[in-house]
């Protein structure tokens, strides 16, 4: 464990050294505040429904499947691969899951930190509306994004372990994340059977959308982001053990 915390702190670290954090939260909690004081604005001007925190946390997810996911973690172990420095780490007293799991604690904790500023959100709507928010779907919804965030950014992690080049890592992960995206869409005209439950159950924004966003938590959505998030993990983990044998 203290080789993974080490290893995160690092990469925590290097976020902030570079702007790409610093865009990264202030253009997220732009966007996202602009859509939120509209949508309070529209609904105290045409009085049809009450403003809820959904709203936003739907809008969160767009941006972390098609640009911060992949920018954030294309980076983690190409880097490392390119610059040769990945051969030195492997040759310390560093186990190749280690290296992975620390690398994608770090990517997860910065998350963790922009998810955590989100909470502004909430807070401001909580005291704007009565009785105030229900916060049993605020949890669910953030325990869903959490989990959701931790497979993405193991799922990013595992393609950077694949590339010497961060660009090829950030198309190469874009590309899952669609795959991800969009596999479940064949099911809606699909016969009912096991290929539509299949191809349902790995859509990632499904788990997402239809449970923990309306307040229900699931016990197999959170199978299912924890399976996907080890999984990843464990790929990438065999990735670079793969590249210390040859």
């Amino acid at each position: 464990m203290h080789n993974i915390w080490t290893i995160a702190q690092r990469e925590y670290r290097h976020f902030f050294i570079s702007p790409i954090a610093y865009v990264f939260l202030v253009v997220t909690l732009l966007t996202l505040g602009g859509f939120f004081f509209l949508d309070i604005m529209v609904a105290s001007q045409t009085m049809q429904y009450v403003p809820d925190i959904q709203r936003t946390l739907s809008l969160l997810v767009f941006p972390l499947l098609f640009l911060s996911v992949p920018v954030i973690t294309m980076r983690t172990i190409a880097e490392e691969n390119r610059t040769g420095t990945l051969e030195l780490l492997l040759t310390t007293p560093l186990s190749d899951w280690e290296l992975v799991v620390g690398k994608w604690f770090g990517s997860f904790l910065f998350f963790l930190t922009a998810i955590a500023l989100t909470w502004i959100y909430p807070i401001i709507l909580n005291r704007l509306i009565s009785p105030g928010l229900d916060r049993g779907p605020l949890l669910a919804g953030y325990l869903g994004l959490i989990l959701f965030v931790a497979s993405l950014t193991a799922l990013g992690v595992m393609v950077s372990s694949l590339f010497n080049s961060q660009i090829a890592a950030l198309f190469a992960t874009f590309g899952i994340v669609i795959l991800f995206w969009v596999i479940g869409s064949p099911a809606q005209v699909m016969s009912p059977g096991i290929a539509a439950d299949v191809l349902r159950y790995l859509s990632i924004t499904d788990h997402f959308y239809n449970s923990f966003l309306v307040g229900v938590i699931r016990i197999d959505d959170i199978i299912y982001y924890l399976s996907l998030t080890a999984f990843a993990l464990l790929l990438g983990s065999v990735i670079v053990e793969t590249r210390r044998w040859r």
